[in-house]
């Protein structure tokens, strides 16, 4: 009887460290923005990023409106008459395949 060739296991082990990623669009004003922030120019996006300080509390209705008592108001009311004639105007299109 012959004897049937041993078996030659060959394993190989790959570690990879990855990041996870997401796309995102930025117009390009803010992607110039964000380009100028970079310390260097090898300094990523993300690092960009997580450098920004971002308010820890939501503006709430309240402090809106203290805002608003504290500047005054940021329309006139001329323009918020104009605002409101257009969303008033506003509509969808009667066929949603052809710009009226």
């Amino acid at each position: 009887m012959d004897t049937p060739a041993p078996l030659v296991y060959q394993t190989q082990s790959v570690y990879s460290l990855c990041m996870g990623t997401k796309t995102i669009s930025l117009r390009d004003e803010a992607y110039e923005r964000l380009r100028a922030a970079r310390r260097a120019p090898t300094e990523s996006f993300s690092d960009v990023v997580m450098r920004a300080v971002w308010p820890d509390e939501p503006l709430s209705g309240g402090t809106l409106l203290g805002l608003l008592r504290e500047r005054g108001a940021l329309y006139r009311t001329e323009e918020l008459d104009a605002l409101d004639a257009i969303k008033s105007a506003d509509a969808p299109p009667s066929d949603k395949w052809t710009a009226e």
